[in-house]
């Protein structure tokens, strides 16, 4: 199954790099070769929010497969990631918190 991910940030703010750190190590540890990743900055390109419905950043949204699903924060909580987005890892330990 192949997910497609959109990170919403604003800005380049140290809560914004942890999202976007946290991500890739969740794509590069359990969905390798099943993930897409957009990164949109919300400060360039509101327009994008606007039509995601996005409120609060960093927000992570499940594009594909549907049901749309996304998740607010850092993404540090990894088990609420993958429940949150009705991910299954690769590995099956889900530690790294």
């Amino acid at each position: 199954m192949r997910y497609r991910l959109r990170l919403y940030i604003t800005g380049r703010t140290p809560y914004s790099q942890r999202a976007i750190a946290n991500l890739h190590e969740i794509c590069d540890r359990e969905l390798k070769g099943r993930c897409d990743v957009e990164i949109i900055d919300v400060l360039e390109d509101p327009s994008a929010a606007e039509e995601d419905r996005i409120l609060a950043t960093p927000t992570l949204v499940r594009k594909l497969p549907e049901p749309v699903r996304k998740i607010i924060g850092d993404l540090s909580d990894r088990e609420k990631v993958y429940i949150g987005l009705d991910v299954s890892p690769l590995n099956s330990s889900v530690s790294g918190k």
